[in-house]
């Protein structure tokens, strides 16, 4: 099928993106002047967000490591507390296995 058969392709302007490992992306917009390509753009080969300026791009995100929920409760708890609640919660099994 030529472009005869499927019409005249619209203007298109081909922008570079550079992310934090150096990969450029180079995807392709409309020209039309109303239109402007956006700021970022993510690389489709590590993910991390890629800017226009090959000598600063973007910096990675920052990514917090996986919490368990013990940790969540290390944080709130001190290890007397801890301490206090498994007394507590011992006693409570103790007297219900009593009686």
């Amino acid at each position: 099928m030529g472009e005869t058969e499927r019409g005249n392709a619209a203007p298109r302007v081909v922008v570079s993106y550079w992310c934090a490992n150096g990969h450029e992306t180079t995807p392709s917009f409309s020209a039309d002047n109303d239109v402007e390509p956006p700021e970022t753009w993510d690389c489709p080969r590590c993910g991390f967000p890629g800017g226009q300026d090959k000598s600063a791009p973007p910096p990675p995100p920052s990514t917090q490591p996986y919490k368990t929920h013990l940790a969540y409760v290390k944080e709130r708890r001190s290890d007397a507390d801890g301490v206090a609640i498994l007394d507590e919660a011992l006693e409570s099994l103790r007297a219900r296995r009593r009686g």
